[in-house]
């Protein structure tokens, strides 16, 4: 992999992770686009250290707004903290019975069967932007709310869709999570506190998955200077995917709190239309 791949795949991951796009939808076509495996090791490393990129990249820009909001009293820490841990229950819920009846459908067709193998399907991945893309129309019609903070209520409702996206590629997290705080009467700079929130909570058993499926692919042939040609290059990647996260969120906020929500939903419903010409 070369240097002008790493950076593609760096910058596509830090802005798309982020912006509610679908970043799994845009590493996705980039690797077929670059001619990349995303099945090889190195590739599988790469993209645990760009998910490692962009969650720096989230607490460092939200974590003086979360010691403002969370970390400014016992109990706001407390109450904020029981909001986080109810979102991301429900998120587990209806991820995991989800995934078993996907599994429970398909896997009879073989032994084999991955729910990779499904999801990375492009037409599947249209379908997901579109249904973002829909979603995200819809709540930036709603009038703004006043500065009404995450309720038990829209805190359930947030976690169940974020739920929804783990194996649907294509379904942006943030676009979704935001879209549906802000359709629960949440303000949208609370929806947005709230989303990413959820996501640093989230992405470290993200990036625990992906370790786990680089160490099995790697420790079939180990080899320690191998490991090392493919630590360095993605490493530079998370650097680059921090970089390009930092941007992602300036550019989300401004447009989330100046009314322009709704274009991240116009760009979903195009790539999709792209997405299934190309498939």
């Amino acid at each position: 992999m070369n240097f002008l791949n790493i950076l593609i795949l760096a910058i596509v991951q830090g802005l798309a992770e982020l912006l509610p796009v679908s970043s799994s939808a845009h590493v996705i076509l980039a690797e077929k686009l670059l001619g990349l495996d995303p099945t090889a090791p190195d590739m599988t490393l790469l993209l645990v250290m760009l998910h490692t990129g962009t969650m720096f990249a989230v607490i460092i820009y939200f974590w003086r707004t979360w010691c403002d909001t969370y970390f400014r009293s016992r109990e706001a820490f407390l109450s904020s903290g029981k909001l986080v841990a109810l979102a991301t229950v429900c998120t587990g819920v209806v991820g995991v019975v989800l995934l078993k009846t996907i599994e429970h459908f398909f896997a009879r067709e073989g032994s084999n069967f991955e729910i990779e193998q499904l999801f990375g399907s492009t037409r599947l991945i249209a379908s997901g932007l579109t249904a973002a893309g829909v979603l995200i129309i819809v709540s930036s019609r709603r009038p703004p709310a006043a500065d009404q903070d995450v309720s038990t209520a829209s805190a359930a409702w947030i976690g169940a869709v974020q739920g929804l996206c783990l194996p649907f590629r294509g379904f942006s997290r943030s676009g979704a999570t935001i879209s549906t705080g802000m359709l629960a009467n949440v303000s949208r700079r609370r929806a947005e506190e709230f989303s990413f929130a959820l996501a640093v909570v989230l992405t470290p058993a993200v990036i625990a998955r992906e370790g786990a499926r680089f160490y099995k692919s790697w420790s079939a042939v180990p080899h320690v200077e191998g490991l090392w040609s493919m630590l360095m290059p993605s490493l530079l990647g998370m650097g680059f995917s921090f970089i390009a996260g930092l941007l992602a969120l300036r550019w989300l906020s401004s447009w989330l709190e100046h009314g322009r929500w709704g274009y991240f939903g116009v760009y979903c419903l195009v790539l999709a239309a792209c997405v299934f010409a190309f498939a």
